[in-house]
């Protein structure tokens, strides 16, 4: 994936860059049918498999399909949830709040807490000296030769994919997101403590009703699924071949959101569960253009057509690209900087 530099001051002066304000306006109507569309089949998907599960003693792996389902749409329940954290699923900041922490709590995930480490993520994504937070873990093909041998395995642990979106998304969702982070205010601290509380509170309900074996035999390899998906989602918008990196006196805004978020187009019912968010370019250029106007924008635009579309077959590469190597301007594998330095050393 690749694009023409551009310059900030040449963007935000541009006729095309002031016209995206139109699209940054929410819409009532489609906020609840997108509500409607995704929560209402969510629960009926967890209504049958409780039914299979309950009355009529169905294997899990038989309810495989149905589960995939509600995992797709459970991450497209994370999309509102996104929506709400940058203030543009609604134009009500309590209904933001609101909705926010509620398919928080379907998503295991603290609602202000998130909210705060997405928005420094936002303001950093590119910069080589801000990196850490709310990012994948990524280190320059110079920090990962100077550094001693134990933080090198680790890191290359780190990025295995089996760690990175097998063992890791369960991990984040399941038990990090427990807790808050060193360094949280109290808005953070307590929308860990109420999202935790509510989860309690279902599982207690879950409990006495349709049984704990069952309610954990749905949630966690539902849970796991979703987030599976959702950790790919996020790795390949900011980890492929020509992502943009750059020292922090050069960062660019402009040119870390056209350059260093991808498009990744993919097939419409995958953009439908994933709410658009694969037009990752558009949304790190416009955080407050809510998701079901990210295509629109892209299709009126000329210019955000422009950057160079990554697909399913193409995003595959990213597995295999783990250090940034600051001279040749591209991701690069831990293996190729191996193989080079046998080669110098030969």
């Amino acid at each position: 994936m690749s694009s023409q530099p551009v310059e900030l001051k040449q963007v935000t002066h541009s006729d095309w860059y002031r016209s995206l304000t139109k699209y940054e306006k929410s819409d009532m109507r489609k906020n609840m049918w997108q509500l409607t569309n995704t929560l209402v089949p969510y629960a009926a998907c967890w209504a049958v498999m409780v039914t299979m599960l309950n009355h009529y003693h169905t294997p899990l792996y038989k309810l495989l399909p149905i589960m995939v389902i509600a995992s797709g749409l459970l991450v497209r329940v994370f999309i509102i949830f996104h929506d709400c954290g940058h203030g543009s699923f609604y134009n009500s900041k309590r209904l933001n709040t609101i909705t926010g922490y509620i398919t928080g709590i379907l998503t295991f995930t603290p609602y202000e807490e998130w909210k705060h480490a997405h928005a420094i993520h936002h303001a950093t994504v590119g910069d080589l000296e801000r990196r850490g937070s709310g990012d994948i873990w990524t280190m320059t093909v110079q920090e990962y030769l100077t550094c001693n041998p134990w933080k090198r395995l680790g890191y290359r642990l780190y990025r295995n994919p089996l760690v990175l979106f097998v063992l890791g998304p369960p991990g984040l969702f399941f038990i990090a997101q427990r807790f808050p982070t060193r360094g949280s205010g109290k808005p953070e601290r307590n929308s860990v403590l109420i999202t935790d509380a509510a989860l309690a509170v279902i599982i207690t309900i879950a409990s006495f009703t349709i049984g704990l074996k069952t309610y954990l035999m749905i949630q966690i390899p539902l849970m796991s699924f979703a987030g599976i998906m959702g950790v790919w989602m996020f790795y390949v918008q900011h980890q492929y071949l020509e992502v943009y990196w750059e020292r922090h006196q050069k960062w660019d805004p402009i040119r870390a959101a056209l350059e260093g978020s991808s498009y990744y187009k993919l097939p419409k019912v995958l953009q439908w569960f994933s709410g658009n968010i694969g037009l990752h370019h558009i949304h790190h250029l416009r955080p407050r253009i809510p998701n079901y106007n990210l295509q629109k924008s892209y299709d009126e635009i000329d210019e955000l057509q422009k950057v160079e579309a990554l697909t399913f077959a193409t995003s595959l590469k990213s597995l295999f690209l783990h250090l940034w190597d600051e001279n040749e301007r591209k991701m690069v594998s831990c293996w190729s900087v191996r193989n080079r330095l046998k080669t110098t050393a030969g």
